[in-house]
């Protein structure tokens, strides 16, 4: 199979509309061809393109800032002598300045497949921008890790942010491709766009589903997303940026774990099949002990849970990691009363104020309420879940081109 940039660089005739033109490349360190160029190196050697500079979204161009809300400078290239602009620094959506630069955007960004994953708001950015300035947009597209299944509950009106681009799930199952489709009906933006679809693509097949296991390298999109078996998770593991609880950040496994010094994993594990077990089909849950180098929980020893989505247990169909991670607080909530799992509004994640991490997170405040209520039950949460999700398979249909 081809990704869109692999099918640009092999098609002269694809190519051809930008001629003349000068091109930008929003990109990151998983922005690389079938041979492991990156994007931005490949794009150069191509006679009839004119690079007249480059974007990075969250944690950077180079992929060099670890942690969340760590912001990067714009800077020259060494090799090409082009700006590198930055939209996770000073600004998040590019000035005019920035947009004077270029006449085409090329995007090739891997995303997760997550509502919550910063690079799909900046497409919405590049969107919108775009049109107000008469610029091109083309979305050079990639596998989304995560395959076609949706869940979780859809963005309320009012709770937009950096981490929530939309009313849609907290797993959308779209390419970045078929979300510029969607974000341009649903904000009726008016502006050059084009699509360069991947070959011989399809999100259904065994056994690597959202992503070509065997033909494709899976390179880091962002530092702590290195591997499927997190890509596949973290539609649920985000969730625990809102909680006091470790995501295993400071560890090797970030995103696959979660855990905490004053928690029993086993009991936790006990309680959540106890409490929902057909929230569990799909995968496997292993208690495990981890040390923070980093990050929350630092150099102190964790009782946690290894989320595992690969192997002979695991169920595309089957798994759905946002309800894992709910039935994970929700075991914590009954077995710990009083127990501190949110972090408070101290904590201004991705630039909100006054709100909490965890209803930014899940787009409004439902989840939150529903691990907190004493007397609320898995069906409780479904029955505000599965209309959302009903409704969003509906609406993305006309936007799905694999």
């Amino acid at each position: 199979m081809k990704f869109g940039i692999d099918r640009l660089l092999a098609d002269a005739c694809l190519r051809a509309d930008l001629k003349g033109r000068r091109v930008a490349l929003l990109a990151h360190p998983a922005s690389v061809t079938e041979d492991l160029t990156h994007s931005l190196d490949a794009l150069a050697q191509c006679p009839e393109i004119t690079l007249s500079s480059a974007f990075g979204p969250q944690h950077g161009l180079r992929g060099d800032k670890q942690d969340n809300m760590v912001e990067s400078p714009d800077f020259i290239d060494p090799q090409l002598g082009i700006p590198i602009f930055s939209l996770y620094g000073e600004v998040r959506a590019p000035t005019d300045a920035m947009l004077d630069s270029f006449d085409v955007i090329l995007v090739d960004l891997q995303d997760l497949g997550c509502r919550i994953y910063t690079f799909i708001t900046t497409l919405r950015y590049i969107l919108e921008a775009a049109a107000a300035k008469g610029k091109a947009v083309w979305v050079l597209d990639r596998a989304n890790p995560a395959g076609r299944p949706v869940e979780g509950l859809t963005l309320r009106e009012g709770w937009e942010s950096f981490v929530g681009a939309g009313p849609m799930p907290m797993r959308h199952g779209l390419t970045m491709g078929e979300l510029g489709l969607w974000f341009i009906h649903h904000l009726k933006l008016d502006v050059e766009y084009r699509l360069i679809e991947m070959g011989d693509y399809d999100p259904h097949i065994a056994p690597g589903f959202g992503w070509p296991l065997g033909e494709r390298i899976w390179i880091n999109p962002s530092p702590n997303a290195p591997n499927i078996n997190m890509a596949r998770a973290y539609a649920g593991t985000v969730m625990v940026e809102g909680a006091t609880l470790s995501e295993g950040r400071g560890t090797t496994r970030p995103l696959e774990i979660f855990g905490a010094p004053d928690i029993d994993a086993r009991a936790v594990i006990a309680e959540m099949r106890a409490l929902a077990p057909e929230w569990l089909n799909g995968c496997q849950l292993r208690d495990i002990w981890f040390e923070p180098t980093f990050h929350k929980h630092v150099g102190k020893l964790c009782s946690g849970i290894h989320i595992h989505a690969e192997g002979p247990g695991y169920d595309h169909a089957a798994f759905r990691p946002w309800r894992v991670q709910a039935l994970g607080f929700k075991a914590i909530r009954r077995l710990y009363p009083d127990y501190q799992i949110w972090r408070g509004t101290d904590f201004k994640y991705e630039y909100t104020n006054d709100v909490l991490a965890i209803d930014v997170i899940n787009g409004g405040p439902l989840l939150r309420e529903w691990v907190d209520d004493a007397a609320a039950l898995p069906g409780d949460l479904d029955a505000l879940t599965i209309p959302d999700e009903k409704a969003w398979i509906e609406e993305r249909r006309e936007f799905l081109r694999y």
